[in-house]
């Protein structure tokens, strides 16, 4: 009998990580109120986790000239595409939250061509998924289209690399059977009281 995904690779318990690793799980989890499925499943490799977790602060935590709602966007849109169950809704629950918009996470992963975004976000957008599904046909022309809305090439790097990222994400999550966490379901829908 074949095992699911989740008991071959079962999260480690949290007294037997890393010190870096646990002290991590442990920061994020105070500031959520409970830790992220993806920190305990990428915790099963540790050098793995810290590579992961250092291209991911990179891209996703720097000042530039995407925001980082924008950048949410990039993963949400692209792991729709990617049939990612869990980015789809952890990164459209943080999505929710930096836009302050309840719908914007669910209207680009149905189908961000008829979301409420702006021109500048759908041509974003229109690369992202070329980056993320035919990567191989991108040409001077997909510069062309991004520059007349503002993207500097540092810009249109990180449009790529969100893209190409979390499609790497996208496929552990899948290939482990990653669950989004319940939290991530209700999170930014209703406004704090």
């Amino acid at each position: 009998m074949t095992k699911p995904a989740t008991q071959r690779f079962p999260a480690p318990a949290l007294d037997t990580l890393p010190e870096d690793i646990r002290t991590r799980l442990l920061s994020v989890q105070e500031k959520s109120g409970f830790v992220p499925n993806v920190f305990l499943t990428l915790a099963y490799r540790p050098d793995e986790f810290r590579a992961f977790f250092a291209y991911h602060d990179a891209l996703m935590e720097k000042d530039g000239g995407l925001t980082k709602a924008e950048r949410e966007m990039i993963v949400v849109a692209t792991s729709a595409a990617n049939q990612c169950q869990y980015c789809v809704i952890a990164h459209g629950a943080i999505l929710r939250i930096r836009a302050k918009n309840p719908l914007i996470a669910d209207q680009i992963a149905v189908n961000y061509r008829k979301a409420d975004i702006t021109p500048r976000q759908q041509a974003m957008l229109d690369f992202a998924m070329k980056v993320s599904a035919d990567a191989q046909r991108i040409s001077e022309e997909d510069f062309a289209t991004l520059e007349p809305h503002g993207f500097s090439d540092d810009d249109i790097w990180d449009i790529a690399a969100i893209s190409a990222f979390f499609a790497l994400s996208n496929r552990l999550a899948n290939f482990t059977g990653m669950r989004p966490n319940d939290e991530f379901y209700l999170m930014g829908r209703l406004p704090k009281k």
